[in-house]
Parts: C-alpha cells; structure tokens; sequence
C-alpha cells in the first residue's frame, strides 16, 4: 500500500457542508398519518378470558390477532412470539392489540377503557426454577479430547459457579417504525439494524412476496444489537396496522415503555468444574451455561452458540465438555446485545482462573498465559488457530502502559489492579456466513462510485469505513463514493449489520469488486460489479456436532483495571482502564477508538452499577431514574494501543473490531475489585451491598 489506510483521506474538493441536520423516523411526515400505541398484558403468565373495548371515534381503529393476513409469528431463528397475543400472554409487557387514530392522547385515553380479563396460570421467574422445571429451549453441546479419562486421573477438581445479570441497551433513540401502503406495495420505515430481516418477517405476516415489500432504515440512533430482531415485531405490527387503516401508521415508543418491552441481554449461570493435573495445570474442563431466553426463544439459540464456542476464551485445555442450554421463563425476552452471549462465558472463565491462582498463591496473569493459546492449536470446537497469535505482545504492552506488576504488589486495601485477557470470533458463528451468501454492488457512474450494501449506519462509523475501503481501493476522492441508502428494494441483502462482521465481511467484499472497478475504470462510463461472499477454503464445520472452525479468525484483547473502592460506601470507583487489541489492521483508527472506549464504558456499566432485576416477570428497573448506566462522570482514563496483524481476508488486513472491547472490561474490573478487598468475585453487577457482606464475612 502506498499508505497505512488508517491515515485520513484528504479532502480535495474543500470542505464539505455540514448541517448538523438527520431525519429520524420521528421527524419524518406522511400525509394523513395516524399513530398507534400498544395494549399490553399486565400479567406474566395468564389465559385471556375476553376484552373489552370502548367504543371507537371515527378514524379509530383497533388492530390485533384476527387482522393478521399471514402467520401471526415474528419471523426470526426460532419464530415462536406472536406479533399479537392469542389465547395467552406469556410476558409482562406482551403486545395484545394496537389503538391507531390520528390524535396520540385520544388513543392513549381509549387504551386505559379496555378491560382483559385474565385468568393466571403458574409462571417460572428464575434459571433456577426453570432448571428445576426442565423448562428447556434449547440443550446443546459438544466435547474435545477425553475429559471422563483426564477427570478420572487428575490430581484436583476445583468446582465454581458465576452469575451475570440483565442488561439495558439504552440507545438514544427508542424504538420507532412507520408502514405505508401505496402502489400495491407495503413500505415501512425505522430505526434497525437488519431490514432484510423485517423483510423476512413481513413476508410471512403479510403472506406477501418479497417483491410487493420495501423496508427502508432511517437514521438510526444506537442499537447495540437492541435493533436486530426487535424491530421485525414492530414492523410487523404498523403494517397489518397500515394495510387495515388504509393509512401510514407511526408507532414510536417512549423510554420507559422501550425498556419495559424491549429484548435483553441474557441473565446467566455458567458452572465450571477444572482438572488440574500435578503441576496445577488445567487439563480438563467441564463448561455448563444456563441463559434466561425469556418468554419466547427468538434469537436465543444463536446467543447461546456463541456463549458455548466463546466458553474457554484465549485458553487452551487439553479435554472439554461444554453444555449449553436456553431455558423458558416469563419474563421479557432476551435478545441481541453486543457481545452476543460471549461476556457471560468469558466472565465467567476469566474469573475461574483467577480464582484459581490466588488458591494456589500464582498471580493470576501468570497462571492464565500457562493456558493460553498458541498458533497451531486447536480451538475448543476442533478447528485450528491458523493466525499468529500475538497474545503474549498484547500483555507485554498493557502490563507497560498499566505498571501492572508494580501497582499488583502494593497490596494497599480498597485500591486493586486486574487484567482479563480476550477474544472475539468474527463474524457469524460456523456456516453462518455461508448460508447468508452476502452480495455487494459497485456502481461506476461517471467518476463517482455508488456503493450498495445491506450495512447499516448506526453511529459506528460503518458508512465511513466501507466508503474509505472503496476510495482507498479504487484511488478515487473519499467524496466521490456515495453510500446508497440503505433500502430492500435498492440494495442487496449483504447480510445483518451485526457480529462484528461489516468491516471484514462487507469491507472484504468491497475490496475485492474496487479491485475489479479499478482495473475497468476506463471501459465504459457505467460499469458494475458485483461480489458474493464465500469462507475461505479451509473452514470446515458440522454444525450437528459442533465441530470444526466455528469463525474464521479472532481478534484479540487485553485490559488492565484500577479502581478504588470506597470503605464506607464500597461504591467502586473505576479510576483507569489500559487497553490493548489486535484487531488485524485498524481502517479507521479515530473512529476505532472512540469503538473501544465506548464498549469499554459500556462493559464497566454491565459490571458496576447496571442493576435490572424482577419480582415475579416484572421490571423492578423499568426506567432511566432506576436504572443507572455510566454518564460521562462516570468514564475513567482509558488508554488504548493496538497490535497490527493482517489478517489475509479481511479488506488491508482489518479483522472483527465492534464486540470485542465490551467482552474484556467487566471481568478486568471485577479482578480489580478482587484484589482491591481480597475476595473472590462471581457475579455482576457488583453491587455495593454485596461488597459490604463480603468484606464483613471476611473480617
């Protein structure tokens, strides 16, 4: 290259004009537009019995079940929530029907006449009860070497239990969907991440081909995985909505009804049980991951995989047996969340070890590079670490950076010092990729270039990434690329703007078709080329017995967390965060660090003051008054470095970038927390009360 691709494209055309201005789905007008605004259930687990409606003003309408043309099921991985409730609610805050008018508080005031009578059934509200119950989704699992024999001969078996809790996505911007019926075609507008998805999902409620839809992102404002297969519910619901009335259809939700409603990050129980041979080596490891799918299993599979195939992190044991398993409860749903379901099984690993190693007086940085993986070694799946892993350069730098060692031996109570070490496996898990196929189109129209993707523009700096990459490719003005917007009807499905896969999969493809568009860029003034997304030859999965090269490559993390905990109030003061990551080779390295920062916020929140618990399916933290997340008071120094190490398919070498900060900064905060009072910590958030009991326990 003629340059690191990192440096800033120069402007040559002066500057551009900025108007600070972006359309939200709430600014946007549609001629005689009605709203909407959902009927809820009121009860975890219940049978409706009847409901009573008012009677309605003219131009109002009440939409539900019977109005669905289609399949009354959210389309997804596993389509099992109704778009409308039918004989039951499973779920407090379960959509019954829509009140749609053009005037909001009239629909409110007509929401409050309608009476469900209900009658309740027996509900489960924990993993525990639901363990007991046999309330299961979902049991998968998958085993390497032969842990019965290595259990059998070891010298110790250490056995540990980790917890993690709810997580609220608190994007900016609320859930917001609008749906027009006009020219024999349905076109919907929102926020989301993934609109071949509610393509998907509208198909089968409306009974329609895909060709009579259109689905159109607007301006999103965040999503953290909060507007991956959420928004195909709503989406659904505004259209039989539209289709009914005749007329648009806005529905835009308030906060605390977003976070009332809205899928979660998977609460979890992860069990451990390690066999350590004489020299106190790990050599074998049995792994069960409990996760809370809610109501409705969605997505769940999918997280749970992930959370299985992240269990044993950069670590490598000899023999495993790792069992996973989705269990039925009536809370609200979980869902997408940036992670994945990652950051419950590495918490949990990183943790184990470092509980190990204090038992064993080791430092527990120490005891974890005994275990780490090399290149050669095979994955917990089966398949091959294939890249040069620069693990022990990523410590190298942040213990540097961080003056680990030395903050580690101070031993002053109330201050502590912990690392966690890190990976992300990119994009979708095992044939995942494959089976989306993800299509790209460049456009040469006179000197410019029309890039045409699937990707969504969420705040995450994907418009600017995948523009640079075409620019950069082709030797053209950064100027001259124009991203399509993103819209089913114009665009080709290049897959879901999720799994950390934009840059490397998306990316990959537009620099391979800019190489292509260079080489033809005096043919014709039209030229366009196309390019299709294929694994690399040697990835090789079973996913009947999980087995193989479940992603193609991983990036790589460490943090260092200093925090000081005050002896009064034990509230936890994260006071510093040193990081590093190899993430291949970085596109765009402001935006990439404004990434880590932001998910290493985002983790210190998870872990600390993020606190979501129910009583009996009902959100005791339902809104932004209760419910605590990081505010910029809150946001320690964070320094960040990265490891460059192309990674040979990903476009200049990038590699997956997005999840990857958020897995590694709770269990460094939560190893800090340990060394700062001496304890062992197994669940998050950590919570003063919990801190005051152990300190006290330990005195």
């Amino acid at each position: 290259m003629k340059e690191s691709i990192s440096k800033p494209i120069q402007r040559v055309d002066g500057p551009a004009k900025i108007s600070g201005e972006a359309r939200y789905i709430g600014d946007m007008h549609f001629e005689n537009r009605l709203y909407a605004k959902t009927l809820r259930s009121t009860r975890a687990k219940a049978r409706i019995l009847s409901v009573k409606k008012p009677p309605l003003p003219r131009n109002y309408f009440i939409v539900g079940k019977d109005d669905v043309p289609g399949v009354n099921r959210m389309r997804t991985v596993v389509s099992d929530h109704p778009i409308f409730a039918e004989d039951t609610v499973e779920y407090i805050g379960q959509p019954i029907l829509l009140v749609v008018g053009p005037e909001r508080e009239k629909i409110y005031d007509i929401i409050t006449k309608i009476k469900v009578e209900y009658e309740d059934l027996p509900a489960l509200f924990t993993l525990e009860d639901a363990e007991k119950n046999s309330e299961v989704f979902t049991d998968y699992h998958y085993e390497k070497g032969e842990p019965q024999r290595a259990f059998g001969e070891a010298a110790t078996i250490v056995e540990d239990e980790f917890r993690t809790g709810y997580q609220e996505h608190v994007y900016l911007e609320p859930q917001g969907m609008t749906a027009e019926f006009r020219d024999d075609t349905m076109f919907v507008y929102g926020s989301m991440q993934c609109p071949f998805y509610a393509e998907g999902a509208l198909t089968e409620a409306l009974g329609w081909p895909a060709e009579r839809i259109r689905v159109i992102q607007t301006v999103t404002g965040g999503a953290f995985g909060g507007k991956e297969e959420f928004p195909s519910l709503t989406a659904c619901q505004v259209a039989v909505a539209a289709l009914k009335t005749g007329r648009p259809v806005t529905m835009i939700y308030d906060r605390d009804e977003d976070i009332i409603c809205s899928t979660k990050r998977h609460p979890s129980i992860v069990r451990y049980k390690a066999a350590l041979n004489r020299n106190q080596d790990i050599v074998a490891l049995e792994i069960d991951v409990l996760l809370d799918a809610g109501a409705y299993n969605g997505l769940s599979p999918v997280v749970l995989q992930r959370s299985m195939f992240s269990a044993t992190g950069v670590y490598n044991f000899p023999h495993l047996k790792v069992r996973g398993r989705n269990f039925m409860t009536n809370n609200v749903p979980s869902g997408a969340y940036r992670g994945f379901g990652a950051p419950q099984t590495i918490f949990g690993t990183e943790m184990m070890l470092h509980n190990i190693a204090l038992k064993l007086g080791i430092d527990p940085l120490e005891y974890k590079m005994r275990h780490a993986l090399k290149r050669g070694d095979p994955t917990c799946t089966g398949g091959k670490i294939r890249d040069i892993v620069k693990l022990p350069e990523i410590v190298k730098r942040v213990t540097q950076m961080s003056g680990y060692h030395d903050k580690r031996k101070n031993g002053q109570k109330y201050h502590g010092i912990g690392i966690s070490l890190f990976l992300h496996g990119c994009g979708f898990t095992g044939n995942g990729e494959q089976t989306i196929g993800s299509k790209i189109i460049l456009k040469k129209e006179g000197e410019k270039v029309i890039l045409k993707v699937s990707s969504t523009e969420m705040g995450q700096g994907a418009e600017t990434v995948l523009r640079k990459i075409v620019a950069y490719t082709v030797d053209i003005p950064f100027e001259n690329v124009i991203y399509e917007s993103v819209d089913t009807g114009k665009v080709p499905d290049s897959g879901p703007t999720v799994a950390s896969r934009t840059t490397m999969i998306v990316g990959g493809l537009l620099q391979q078709a800019g190489l292509e568009l260079k080489d033809r860029w005096h043919e014709a003034d039209k030229i366009e080329v196309t390019r299709t997304y294929r694994h690399p030859d040697y990835i090789d999965w079973n996913n009947d017995t999980f087995q193989g090269d479940a992603y193609p490559t991983y990036s790589w993390g460490a943090n260092v967390a200093e925090v000081e905990i005050d002896p009064v109030t034990y509230e936890i003061d994260v006071k510093k965060i040193s990081a590093v990551y190899d993430v291949g080779l970085p596109i765009d390295e402001t935006a990439l660090r404004g990434q880590m920062q932001g998910g290493i916020v985002q983790g210190i929140g998870w872990a600390t003051i993020e606190v979501m618990k129910t009583d009996e399916g009902r959100l005791i933290q339902k809104n932004l008054t209760d419910y605590k997340v990081p505010t910029s008071m809150d946001v320690p120094e964070v320094e960040c470095d990265f490891i460059n190490n192309p990674y040979e398919f990903g476009p200049f070498g990038a590699k997956c970038a997005g999840e990857l900060p958020f897995v590694g900064s709770p269990p460094a905060v939560a190893a800090a927390v340990s060394n700062a009072l001496g304890v062992p910590i197994r669940s998050i958030p950590i919570t003063p009360e919990m801190l005051m009991e152990m300190d006290s326990d330990e005195n």
